[in-house]
């Protein structure tokens, strides 16, 4: 029996807010549904967020990290609080390392600050997937990535395998 989205959501982010000020609710509609592979954006009310070449990198036993480009133009600092795969699955923030400022790993997630653009990847910040579910046919790997001004953003990562 398929779960519905919106409980399947509401239990992979319970919790994920890190208490932080900045974290509001996700305002339906404000996150678009991802159209094209590797691209989300979300773009509402005070909210400009553009995610761009998301892929999964991963093994056959499902372990790999996720790459892609984040650009804030909110007009207010943002950060990256939490990263869902299906099955209840979680990626793992791993901070840039800076010393200070966008990319970097704090209590509240990575830093992406307005008017920049932060590259996960190997040498700056990066997401590590343990163990991942639910690849599709397509090699497409959803993701739910949660923002802390922007909310809930869903993607599709193209799959490569190592």
């Amino acid at each position: 029996m398929a779960v519905p989205i919106s409980a399947l959501l509401v239990s992979l982010t319970a919790g994920c807010a890190h208490g932080s000020p900045t974290a509001a609710p996700s305002t339906p509609g404000s996150a678009a549904a991802p159209s094209t592979p590797g691209e989300a954006t979300a773009r509402a009310r005070g909210i400009d967020l553009t995610v761009t070449h998301a892929v999964a990198h991963l093994d056959r036993s499902g372990d790999g990290t996720l790459t892609m480009t984040v650009r804030n133009d909110d007009g207010v600092p943002e950060h990256l609080g939490m990263v869902a795969t299906p099955d209840r699955g979680r990626g793992t923030l791993v901070g840039s390392k800076s010393a200070k400022g966008n990319g970097m790993l704090d209590t509240a997630g990575i830093p992406l600050l307005d008017g920049s653009t932060v590259t996960f990847d190997g040498d700056g910040p990066h997401v590590l997937l343990r163990h991942v579910h639910g690849v599709t046919a397509q090699h497409m790997l959803p993701v739910v990535l949660q923002f802390g001004v922007a909310g809930l953003v869903r993607a599709r990562a193209q799959v490569t395998t190592a």
